[in-house]
């Protein structure tokens, strides 16, 4: 059971204008979304910082950018945001073999030392304490320009909001973010947890 139940996706038009950008990055509305609307100041705060956090401004494509959010998802074990990055990831184009060997990216061919080291920045960044170091920042600065950074460190953020919420209000998982957990993520231990 989930701490707060969500509300209907209609109960504020704001939210559900807004919320479409979900349909194109999930293919439904998250049910953490349905549950912040109860405080609609922060349903379309959050919706708009999504938006612009996962915005294209550079060479971190928004592949990358949900497989960025799983590993930092992973660090901090929340299962909801597990399952919705890797489907998102799915989405938005990365490639099969990445998305089968995500567990394994640092040894994984299908990775590249760039995307090695943006996943690397998502793990050290989202542990507690931070383990964010001068060794990092130089392999950082190696592959992407400081705009880039900034972009990986805002899902990197964002999905620290993402994770605390949705562990903490055990946020139901939506029936297409378990298909994608179960086929992409299950044969290495991932399963729904607390949010049934």
């Amino acid at each position: 059971m989930p701490l707060i139940t969500p509300l209907s996706p209609d109960h504020d038009q704001e939210t559900q204008d807004l919320a479409t950008f979900f349909n194109e990055t999930l293919g439904f509305c998250p049910n953490s979304v349905l549950t912040m609307q109860r405080r609609p100041a922060i349903s379309k705060a959050f919706i708009n910082l999504n938006k612009a956090v996962m915005a294209n401004e550079g060479r971190v494509t928004s592949a990358l950018k949900r497989l960025i959010a799983w590993v930092s998802s992973n660090a901090t074990g929340c299962r909801y945001c597990q399952a919705h990055a890797i489907r998102a990831a799915e989405r938005y184009g990365a490639e099969q073999e990445q998305l089968d060997n995500v567990w394994d990216y640092r040894t994984h061919p299908a990775f590249s030392e760039a995307e090695r080291v943006a996943l690397d920045f998502s793990l050290a960044a989202s542990q507690v304490p931070n383990a964010v170091d001068d060794t990092l920042k130089k392999r950082l600065n190696t592959y992407w320009d400081e705009g880039e950074i900034v972009e990986m460190l805002g899902v990197i953020s964002l999905f620290g909001y993402l994770n605390r919420w949705n562990d903490s209000m055990g946020t139901t998982l939506e029936h297409g973010a378990i298909e994608s957990g179960e086929q992409h993520l299950g044969k290495h231990g991932w399963e729904k947890g607390k949010h049934v």
